[in-house]
């Protein structure tokens, strides 16, 4: 389908329109102005021979007789020839010359009618029944010895009409031509024009929070367009700088957390064996030392978080048996689906092997599952799948829980999950975060959420065996 609402179809189309519509005014007016040229050069060639009849033949008629004018007339002019009228009338004695019909015949000179009182010494133009027209120019002339005589000279049309025709058809096949040869190059200039926005389109889509250092290819053109990618630059700029300033602000937080949590967590294990006789107290004290931990265990994740936004952290990659990392984190974490009656079921494709870090993705495994136990109803059912998709590794953790509201917004909850083993290059479905590691969820709408369906997929490192199954409940 056209997109009507293109910059480039506009300008091309404006173009065009503009360019025809100036060809159309120009032809129209090189037919017209050829038109009224040959008429004019026509009735001049008339006039010229009714003058050089009648000042050259005529008055030598006295002394001549009419076979002698009309033996002159024919050898100077051979109007039967070159299809022309002439004739010769002497108003006293009547026609002296009448030439003869022409060999097209175009017309009958003895059909043509003699000019009125107004159409003496001018020109005036006959049409027939068959559509020939013939233009006439008549002239008087008087002797010395008083005869009056009547001078016509006409042509035929028939010759302006096929130059005119002949300028018409050269028109009609080469304007078309001309209009769709500048269309096709407007549009290719146009095409070429744009595409630096093109590529500054496909860079933009490219660069996230992750790679804010990457710039956009700046347009060498000294307008807008080049504005435009500067200023864009620009933004990604302070995107940056504002990207830097809250990962040092995260990791000056956790780090400045930590001595307080841990002298808070030092000071709560004390009372707690000072206090071992007082049971109400006792299980205060050890309530609040349970939430320190907590709370020391997200500084260290949102710690370990900007590290690896920073680049800082390097991972220990080494080749892994998927399946087999995966069965020894659900059977660890076996205990915890079974304080809430959830039955844990995991199918592992053996030989799937991936290159990353044990312990990111052990704590990405941890959390998906950890996740999917937390808002599972009791009763319910988790399923773990190891297995292959072409050249990749794919983990997934699925279970009939309420599922996640179909809202990108979301998004930040999956981002700190993942991000422990973004550089173990592995995809999380159903939202892209990038080539390495990215999160896309798998989303079944129903009732407006998103069954909680989670795949953590990687390229593989070795052969997958799909016909070898490791399962257990």
């Amino acid at each position: 389908m056209i997109n009507t609402g293109s910059l480039r179809l506009r300008i091309t189309a404006w173009y065009a329109s503009l360019l025809a519509g100036t060809l159309i005014v120009f032809g129209a007016s090189v037919y017209l102005g050829l038109e009224r040229y040959l008429d004019w050069t026509l009735e001049r060639m008339l006039v010229a021979e009714c003058r050089t009849i009648a000042t050259q033949l005529l008055s030598q008629l006295p002394a001549k007789d009419a076979a002698w004018l009309a033996t002159e007339i024919n050898e100077a002019y051979a109007p039967e020839v070159n299809g022309l009228f002439i004739r010769v009338v002497d108003q006293s004695a009547g026609v002296v010359y009448l030439s003869g019909a022409p060999k097209d015949g175009t017309f009958d000179p003895g059909r043509i009618p003699f000019p009125r009182d107004k159409e003496m010494d001018g020109s005036r133009k006959l049409q027939f029944g068959s559509g020939n027209r013939l233009l006439i120019h008549s002239m008087t002339l008087t002797t010395p010895d008083g005869n009056r005589f009547i001078v016509e000279s006409g042509a035929p049309y028939h010759q302006i009409e096929v130059v005119l025709h002949g300028l018409l058809l050269t028109l009609a096949i080469y304007m078309p031509f001309v209009v769709s040869l500048a269309v096709a190059g407007g549009y290719w200039l146009m095409r070429r024009s744009l595409q630096p926005v093109d590529e500054i389109t496909k860079r933009a889509e490219g660069i996230t929070s992750t790679n804010l250092s990457e710039r956009l290819p700046v347009i060498r053109s000294g307008d807008e367009l080049e504005r435009l990618s500067i200023s864009l630059n620009r933004m990604i700029q302070r995107l940056d700088n504002a990207f830097e300033h809250i990962n040092r602000f995260s990791a000056d937080a956790s780090h400045e957390l930590r001595t307080p949590l841990t002298i808070l967590q030092l000071e709560l294990e004390g009372m707690a064996q000072n206090h071992r006789s007082d049971a109400a107290l006792g299980d205060q004290i050890g309530s609040a030392l349970e939430e320190t931990h907590r709370m020391s265990r997200i500084v260290e994740s949102l710690l370990t978080i900007s590290r690896l936004d920073a680049g800082e952290v390097k991972m220990d990659k080494s080749h892994l048996d998927l399946g087999e990392l995966a069965a020894s984190t659900a059977g660890e974490m076996k205990l915890l689906a079974e304080e809430k009656s959830l039955g844990l079921h995991l199918h592992a494709e053996t030989g799937v092997h991936v290159a990353g870090d044990r312990v990111r993705l052990q704590q990405v495994i941890v959390n998906l599952i950890d996740n999917s136990i937390k808002y599972t109803p009791v009763g319910g059912m988790i399923e773990i799948r190891v297995g292959g998709e072409g050249n990749c590794a794919v983990l997934q953790v699925s279970d009939n829980g309420l599922g996640i509201p179909v809202d990108p917004s979301t998004y930040p909850v999956w981002k700190n999950a993942v991000s422990l083993a973004a550089s173990s290059s592995f995809q999380y479905k159903y939202y892209r975060k990038n080539s390495d590691g990215s999160v896309t969820w798998e989303c079944y709408p129903g009732n407006g959420n998103c069954n909680a369906n989670r795949s953590l997929i990687m390229p593989s490192s070795g052969t997958v065996n799909l016909n070898d199954t490791v399962s257990w409940n």
